[in-house]
């Protein structure tokens, strides 16, 4: 039984794994010079591999996915992830978050372990190999340095990426060669992405890079439901990005879908009621800047000052109540989020319609897909390698057991 892999990121390897355990001969093909390219890049601040919270508050992370998720999860849970990680000799732990990293944090000392123990188990990689489609005998095309090859596979598994950092093998070229065969493709959104703000060229110049926090944000999703988040914030030339806004970037994205814009709401002083500001901010300031005024009396200051002149006109600024509400929510309008290949991951890709449970295309016996390039969503957290090492797992089983029916038949 001969399985052929294309992606060799977390879910493509993870497939291979599980395939070459069931006695598969398994060929991983990437189209970059090496592989786990992005996941190395997850890693450079700390690889968060998984996370700690209980099942139910996990699986509410996947959203509207959560019913084609969850199965799957329930084959590989963040428990039997961490155990996988201790079986390659990384110990994990889990941080003040909730959050679960490696003991050292860094991503490459378990990608080795891993493409170890994959070689040892008889898997061939393939680098520098750009899958192109079928050729008319149902070859699998490849684009390499050498020019193109061909190569057979009695099943395959996909695990081609969405399309976020294309510069590291991802850029959703899958797409058409996946709709040329009549597979139905949701299209490609940014999905923990950055936001597009009109800021003033002052804002811009002298606070581009400076981190907001803490904060709350908050709004109203186009489908009329609340969301309040705490974290921290980044102000970019374009914008605004980091974790809080990561977290919420799907709500955003759908409504500037729907509406045209999004509203987000600031809590620039999260620690303190609103009727306390208000009331410091009415204590008379004598001979003091209002800029002194409101770091005595609040603590806002730099770039949460400049935020509140962005947005407050001089005659709210005189008024407590005002101010002070502005403090408590300022209204941030977001025009666009930033563009596809900016975003931490995508949303969209083969809809899970086109699949059966074991996730094989209905219309393509034997081909099977995993990680990003299915159409699912989650934040930063964990929640994304988790359900790609997931999928990946049960793709690569899936495959060999469809071809051990097939023998059995």
């Amino acid at each position: 039984m001969k399985v052929a892999v294309i992606g060799g990121g977390p879910a493509g390897l993870m497939a291979a794994e599980a395939a070459i355990s069931k006695g598969a001969s398994v060929d991983v093909y990437d189209a970059m010079p090496s592989v786990g390219r992005k996941f190395l890049l997850a890693g450079k601040g700390g690889l968060n591999l998984t996370h700690s919270e209980a099942t139910e508050k996990f699986l509410t992370r996947y959203g509207s996915a959560r019913p084609h998720i969850q199965p799957l999860l329930t084959k590989f849970e963040p428990n039997e992830l961490r155990g996988w990680a201790r079986g390659l000799g990384i110990e994990t732990f889990v941080g003040t978050s909730g959050r679960v990293f490696p003991s050292d944090l860094k991503s490459a000392p378990l990608l080795r372990a891993w493409l170890r123990r994959l070689r040892q188990g008889g898997v061939t990689l393939h680098v520098r190999h750009r899958w192109s489609g079928w050729d008319e005998k149902g070859a699998l095309r490849f684009s390499t340095p050498q020019g193109d090859r061909l190569a057979t596979a009695d099943a395959m598994v996909l695990a081609l990426g969405g399309g976020s950092w294309p510069q590291l093998g991802s850029n959703g070229a899958w797409m058409a060669l996946l709709a040329e065969r009549g597979v139905s493709i949701q299209p490609l959104k940014p999905a923990n992405c950055g936001f597009d703000v009109n800021w003033s060229q002052h804002l811009r110049t002298r606070f581009a890079g400076h981190p907001v926090k803490p904060v709350v944000v908050s709004g109203r999703t186009s489908a009329g439901t609340e969301f309040r988040q705490q974290g921290e914030l980044m102000i970019t030339e374009t914008g605004i990005e980091g974790g809080v806004i990561y977290g919420v970037s799907a709500c955003l994205r759908d409504e500037i879908q729907a509406k045209g814009v999004a509203t987000l709401r600031l809590d620039l002083s999260p620690d303190r009621e609103q009727s306390r500001i208000i009331s410091d901010l009415a204590r008379p300031r004598g001979s003091r800047s209002m800029a002194s005024h409101l770091k005595r009396c609040v603590g806002i200051q730099g770039v949460k000052a400049c935020l509140l002149r962005e947005y407050v006109s001089k005659q709210e600024f005189s008024d407590p109540a005002k101010l002070g509400a502005a403090i408590k929510a300022l209204p941030i309008q977001l025009l666009a989020p930033r563009p596809l290949e900016e975003a931490i991951s995508t949303a969209g890709g083969v809809a899970f319609e086109a699949l059966d449970p074991q996730l094989m295309i209905r219309s393509l016996p034997g081909v099977f897909c995993a990680g990003e390039m299915l159409d699912w969503e989650a934040p930063t957290g964990g929640y994304l390698l988790t359900a790609c090492f997931a999928s990946g797992r049960v793709a690569g089983t899936a495959a060999v057991n469809w071809l051990e029916g097939i023998q059995n038949a």
